[in-house]
């Protein structure tokens, strides 16, 4: 076996269990919170959804800065310190008896929540570019089947062990994920050159909003987790107004989880089609199905009709995340690939935090079947903008680097 496969298999199995992990909260979040004290139900499910939503806002700010460290001592290090502080962060979660400490241990953790996109870069550096897309819908395949039965494992975790039990024996799962990763991965370093430039951050981000292409990529980035999340919460109420049965929770989850399973199913096919008939042209196709495939789900009358289109939705949305990783794999220059993705993450988790809020108040004002309106028609606005980068002159990156860097030679 290669020493490539071999890391592939490794970072397969740990993506499973880390997103596993991370997503495991959901179903049990607010009952958890409840075991504080005796609060308000407005009270329980106004800190729920600050706490869920903490991870995001430092991962936020932390996934750039991951990323160029990343670029200047390799990834390794990077994923093994996220694996082990993910591990210690949910341990101690399972002895929190306040709201206060356990939104303080989320903010932390938001900290080393870049495993995933750590690890998309660290696979993408050692992937020639003309498979890129196949290899990273593959990869995606890991982290989509964590995203999908973590919930799942959680919910079983706390029924069948009990709330604190539940953190304890997931930390132990990642920790394994760390050891496997700090004993099992080898990473093949690409030889610095006295040629290799080191560009200010000041000019990487400036480069990225100049160069066409890289600014859709980002703003798409942060759309699909704002598909996503937009209905997320709000789900089980639209699933209660469709059905009459009592398992709504249950359905809901159902529902939502068919997205996952589309996405299990196709991420790599979308990405092997991006790698043979070129990443632009297919993701044009995939924001404009996304598109055709958001609208019907505000006109559903039954719950098997919603299922089903977002099992459609799921399809397309697959090949976004692994197409457009695949993008910056391409364009960026590669002694700054890991800070370019850490860009393009924090744009995901600026999605994780706006959905919500944004699926929320939209509803709020006009109403559930509004937020699949408002969010088809950003996609809509993210074909136009594509289709209009692919009609202009091709911006090379690294021009573009250089010029901003002789525009502001001192930043």
């Amino acid at each position: 076996m290669t020493i490539q496969k071999r890391n592939f298999i490794i970072i397969l199995i740990s993506n499973f269990l880390v997103s596993g992990t991370i997503t495991m909260i959901m179903p049990f979040l607010s009952l958890y919170i409840e075991t504080f004290g005796d609060f308000s139900e407005a009270y329980v499910q106004r800190w729920a959804g600050l706490i869920f939503g903490a991870t995001f806002v430092s991962a936020f700010i932390m996934s750039p800065i991951w990323g160029r460290i990343a670029d200047k001592y390799g990834f390794k290090p990077i994923l093994i310190i996220n694996a082990f502080g993910i591990s210690i962060f949910i341990f101690l979660m399972g002895f929190v008896d306040n709201v206060i400490s356990f939104l303080i241990l989320r903010l932390a953790m938001g900290v080393v929540t870049g495993f995933i996109p750590t690890s998309l870069a660290f696979i993408s550096s050692q992937t020639a570019k003309k498979e890129a897309g196949k290899t990273l819908g593959t990869l995606q395949m890991g982290s989509v089947s964590g995203t999908l039965f973590g919930p799942v494992f959680g919910g079983l975790l706390a029924d069948t062990f009990g709330f604190s039990y539940a953190f304890i024996i997931s930390s132990v799962a990642i920790f394994i994920a760390a050891l496997i990763v700090l004993f099992g991965i080898r990473e093949i370093r690409r030889e610095k050159k006295a040629s290799d430039h080191v560009y200010a951050r000041s000019t990487i981000i400036r480069s990225i909003l100049s160069h066409r292409l890289m600014l859709n990529i980002m703003i798409i980035t942060a759309l699909i987790q704002i598909g996503n999340f937009s209905i997320q919460p709000l789900l089980s109420l639209y699933v209660a107004e469709l059905t009459g049965a009592k398992e709504v929770a249950f359905l809901a989850g159902l529902t939502f989880s068919a997205a996952g399973v589309g996405n299990l199913l196709f991420a790599r096919k979308w990405g092997q089609l991006g790698d043979d008939l070129g990443y632009e042209k297919v993701l044009t196709v995939l924001l404009f199905l996304t598109f055709i495939f958001i609208i019907p789900q505000a006109l559903v009358t039954s719950l098997w009709q919603l299922i089903v289109l977002r099992l459609l939705f799921g399809i397309a949305v697959g090949g976004l995340i692994p197409i457009t990783t695949a993008l910056v794999r391409r364009e960026a220059p590669v002694d700054i690939q890991g800070e370019v993705l850490g860009y393009n993450t924090s744009f995901r988790f600026f999605g994780n935090i706006i959905g919500p809020t944004f699926g929320g108040i939209v509803s709020g004002f006009i109403g559930i079947s509004s937020v699949f309106y408002v969010t088809a028609l950003l996609f809509l606005v993210a074909v136009i903008s594509l289709w209009v980068t692919r009609k202009k002159p091709v911006q090379d990156f690294e021009e573009v680097l250089e010029h901003e860097e002789l525009l502001h030679p001192h930043n």
